[in-house]
């Protein structure tokens, strides 16, 4: 008998458990502080929120934050860092699908992504792209990381740029595109910073 392949869900919420996340530092990236130095304090959606490390951020800066994730224990130490660090006012957690959000309403000044997108296909991906779209205001930004990968590379971790762009350029202009590598473990992959602009 063979053991199944696990699914996406199964290996976060293995990795949550086993309390291996080379991603979650005390700080959320570069990029995201940047974008807080640039923009006034309004509310943000934290798409895959992981363990709220980018929304008690902002919100120690005047954000109000929704930060949404999958896997219940991720949301579980999210929840232990926003009382931690005393803003349980200004952000409120979600377990679900970021494919899914119909229950939050907009609209929202900012929406970021730090390596969740990459990793749906198909109709998942683009129910994702339409949720970002109903929720983002007009004028308000979203600011996207994600792993990039050849369009004939089936089956292996990213996404193609040239997807990202079609799904989003009816509705967002493109303001900056930052392309790089990011290494996990002893992997080294292609990636970039997406920074779109909600067109009005």
């Amino acid at each position: 008998m063979t053991t199944p392949e696990p699914t996406r869900f199964t290996r976060f919420q293995q990795r949550y458990r086993d309390g291996d996340l080379p991603w979650d530092h005390d700080l959320p990236p570069p990029e995201i502080i940047a974008m807080a130095e640039r923009l006034p304090s309004g509310r943000i959606l934290d798409l895959g929120c992981g363990t709220a490390r980018a929304s008690v951020f902002l919100a120690a800066r005047g954000w109000e934050a929704d930060g949404v994730d999958f896997v219940p224990e991720a949301i579980a130490l999210a929840e232990e860092r926003v009382r931690t660090a005393g803003m349980a006012a200004q952000v409120r957690l979600h377990v679900g699908s970021v494919t899914d959000l119909s229950f939050l309403v907009g609209p929202y000044d900012l929406a970021i992504d730090v390596g969740c997108m990459h990793g749906f296909e198909g109709a998942d991906l683009h129910a994702y792209a339409a949720e970002v779209v109903r929720l983002v205001r007009p004028a308000g930004c979203f600011l996207l990381f994600a792993h990039l990968r050849d369009p004939d590379q089936e089956g292996s971790t990213g996404i193609p740029d040239a997807t990202i762009m079609n799904l989003f350029a009816d509705t967002f202009a493109f303001e900056t595109v930052e392309y790089g590598t990011t290494v996990v473990g002893d992997r080294q992959m292609d990636s970039a910073w997406y920074t779109l602009r909600r067109r009005g």
